[in-house]
């Protein structure tokens, strides 16, 4: 039996739930009253709390400020039929966020803490936790160096900390994306497949032209020739081609979506031949151009599933068919969320009801 951890629950006297309009969540910007904290030192974690939401005292030469010793995770929280609320494949992220944190030389995070101290800090928080369609409650979990040092070694202290968001659609509508071929998100041998905060930082002067173009998002291809779809920049792609549901392959430059692997399993279930695959450039327009190509889309614990309706390619501009009539893609997306709120039976024991 996994033993009861000693978390100590510290409450704000003051609640911002009653000045939070509920109907305007742009993502990531309205935070919940409390979040989950715990420090490792000498080798252990401790000090674990659950304290207001608000700054965190730390110094100016902490090596995740210089270095970029940090990773997150994202996942979300689901208000059921019943009332109560489900986490949607906490374990799936747990994995993650410690395979991320071997790969940049941190402690792996205990599952017991990890989920205990979800479970403590929803049921804190549990009143914000939205009652409404294509609303969730986003878990933003982050582990970053502490140590007040300017040498370049791995940290021998960390924070781990838990935070929560309540958030909408994270799209509105269908994607207008660029293909790039200049710049590059990950590299072979780097570290593409973690969620490190780095790789993000290095996507942004990127995406900032892309958007000045018109762009809403970039489609990410390989480092070497560019001649490789790899994925979204914040989520992972995939594409009905000749009826088959095809997706790039991850690998140390693609992350191993858990939204991707849901979709997967649901597309197999549903009878939908499934290819991961490395996917040319080439392939996909030449599909879009010839119809073979049917259905593209984003996929993504923060985008969920949305469409991609248009696809820029060196100067042209590719428009896809129209997101009503993508039937594998539009089932599939029904499906998942059909099972993350608690409105078809969840036979794959993804929801983890608190």
């Amino acid at each position: 039996m996994t033993e009861t951890l000693d978390i100590k629950i510290t409450k704000t006297d003051q609640t911002r739930l009653t000045v939070t309009d509920f109907s305007q969540l742009p993502f990531g910007k309205v935070f919940t009253d409390h979040m989950f904290t715990a420090d490792y030192e000498d080798g252990e974690w401790k000090n674990l709390q659950i304290l207001p939401y608000g700054p965190i005292p730390m110094s100016p030469a902490i090596s995740a400020l210089h270095y970029g010793q940090a990773i997150f995770e994202g996942l979300k929280a689901y208000r059921q039929p019943s009332g109560k609320i489900s986490v949607f494949r906490a374990d799936k992220n747990f994995e993650r966020f410690n395979k991320s944190a071997a790969r940049m030389s941190m402690p792996g995070v205990p599952e017991e803490i990890f989920m205990q101290g979800l479970a403590a800090l929803i049921n804190v928080d549990e009143k914000w936790v939205p009652n409404q369609e294509d609303y969730a409650l986003y878990i933003r979990p982050v582990m970053f160096a502490m140590d007040p040092y300017l040498g370049v070694k791995a940290s021998d202290t960390y924070k781990f900390v838990l935070l929560t968001t309540p958030t909408g659609p994270y799209y509105s509508s269908a994607l207008k994306v660029k293909i790039e071929t200049e710049f590059t998100r990950a590299d072979e041998g780097g570290v593409g497949f973690a969620k490190t905060a780095g790789n993000y930082a290095r996507s942004l002067y990127p995406f900032e032209q892309a958007k000045k173009e018109g762009y809403d998002q970039l489609i990410w291809t390989d480092s070497v020739t560019h001649e490789f779809i790899e994925e979204a920049g914040t989520a992972n792609l995939l594409f009905v081609i000749n009826g088959k549901l095809v997706t790039p392959s991850v690998r140390s430059t693609v992350l191993d979506g858990v939204t991707r692997d849901t979709i997967i399993k649901l597309a197999k279930e549903a009878g939908v031949e499934v290819e991961e695959r490395r996917v040319s450039v080439q392939e996909v327009i030449e599909g879009i151009e010839n119809g073979s190509l049917t259905e593209a889309f984003a996929a993504g614990t923060a985008a969920t599933v949305t469409h991609v309706g248009e696809m820029g390619y060196n100067g042209q501009i590719y428009k896809l068919t129209d997101p009503a009539t993508r039937h594998i893609s539009n089932g599939i997306a029904k499906k998942l969320n059909d099972i993350r709120y608690g409105l078809a039976p969840d036979e794959f024991g993804w929801n983890w009801v608190l």
